[in-house]
């Protein structure tokens, strides 16, 4: 049975795109580059300007979709290209977040400094980004589901500089209101693939169990029963493509988490695997979590065989069921050229729509053979069932 694959998020923007992001900036931890540069297009922008870059948006995602359907992924996204950050896009229309006004801030546990956007007085959804609009116009050019990317409150509060609550227990708290609102809005729109971004779960897993966890429940509150509720937690970007050594999150941190999530009301969980093999026994503590394992690097430029794919899956398929497994990479794209992600993503969908769950078939057969036995069935296709591992004719 083959596993379905999806990706995470960004996609590199077309050289005719004239958005600033955070991997055209010199470096991806240099944010405040890209921060400034977004606020002065807004800025600046006459309603001519506005009609021309909403071509070229739309542009740009009809060719990263064509070429995510392409490749063979089953859920895409939109390639996050209308956003100069994965995070920062949703922040500017969130009243009390200061952009004209950058305050020097340590992030990511001192893995960089930057200046970032302030919060400067209680944060309530201000508008009129229609996140809804954004998805319909996706989808409309996609032939197959596309997924909806939305920041998660702990990784926001990581990326802003709090000069007003002091408390980021309670500035979570009124994120998640914001980010609730877009959920139930693109649920109640026919969005079936939701997912929040939390990196920062993996920097700092003990605030992750204390209210990170509990602010995402809030933010998936209200919606569809029919939407896969999904969290991405990768473990950190690097300066620029192919850089070794780059500070990551304790690969522990997933095993912190496992169970809270797994008890979460989120339906698949995002790990990194590619960059850094974690141990697979980890799949073991989701129960009824799907999880969507990265099986291609995103800041490395050597493309994975799909035979190098299909082997780490099915690894992977000795500690979860196949129904529950979805490939994807790590992490966004932005960083790699085209051409390169565009092999890495054909190789991972033909890694797993080749794939067999050896192991899984075995646990199957066993299963019903036993149950064939005690009842003496024969199944459909003439075989008898026996109590061993496998069937006779």
């Amino acid at each position: 049975m083959p596993v379905q694959t999806t990706v995470i998020g960004s996609f590199p923007k077309p050289a005719y795109l004239e958005i600033p992001d955070w991997f055209k900036t010199g470096t991806s931890t240099n944010s405040s580059n890209a921060t400034r540069g977004y606020t002065e297009i807004l800025a600046k922008q006459t309603d001519e300007e506005k009609e021309k870059l909403e071509v070229d948006i739309l542009r740009a995602t009809k060719e990263v979709i064509l070429a995510q359907h392409k490749c063979g992924i089953n859920v895409l996204t939109d390639g996050e290209v209308r956003r100069e950050n994965y995070i920062h896009y949703l922040c500017r229309f969130i009243e009390g977040i200061d952009f004209e006004n950058l305050t020097e801030t340590s992030c990511r546990d001192g893995a960089y400094i930057t200046h970032l956007p302030t919060v400067r007085s209680k944060v309530a959804w201000r508008g009129p980004l229609d996140v809804v609009g954004e998805w319909r116009k996706a989808q409309d050019l996609s032939p197959v589901p596309v997924k909806y990317t939305l920041p998660g409150p702990m990784t926001i509060i990581g990326t802003l500089h709090d000069a007003h609550y002091h408390n980021e227990e309670k500035l979570a708290e009124d994120l998640a209101r914001v980010v609730n609102m877009h959920v139930r809005a693109l649920s109640a729109a026919g969005c079936k693939h939701i997912q929040i971004d939390e990196p920062v779960f993996a920097r700092f897993p003990q605030k992750a169990l204390d209210w990170g966890i509990p602010c995402l429940d809030r933010c998936f509150e209200g919606a569809d029963q029919q939407v896969l509720k999904v969290v991405h937690m990768c473990c950190g970007y690097p300066d620029h493509l192919d850089q070794e050594g780059y500070k990551k999150a304790d690969p522990e941190s997933y095993f912190k988490l496992a169970d809270a999530l797994d008890n979460s009301v989120v339906d698949a969980v995002s790990l990194e695997d590619a960059h850094r093999h974690n141990d697979l026994k980890l799949l073991e503590h989701f129960r009824k979590t799907k999880v969507v394992l990265g099986v291609v690097q995103v800041a490395q430029s050597r493309v994975e065989t799909a035979q190098e794919i299909e082997a780490r899956l099915n690894q992977a398929l000795e500690h979860i069921d196949e129904d529950r497994l979805i490939a994807a990479p790590d992490c966004g794209l932005a960083l790699l050229p085209v051409p390169v992600l565009e092999e890495k993503l054909a190789n991972m969908c033909s890694a797993a729509n080749q794939l067999i769950d050896a192991p899984g078939l075995c646990r199957r057969l066993f299963q019903i053979s036993v149950l064939g036995a005690r009842a003496g069935f024969t199944s459909s296709h003439g075989y008898r069932l026996t109590a061993t591992v496998g069937v006779d004719a």
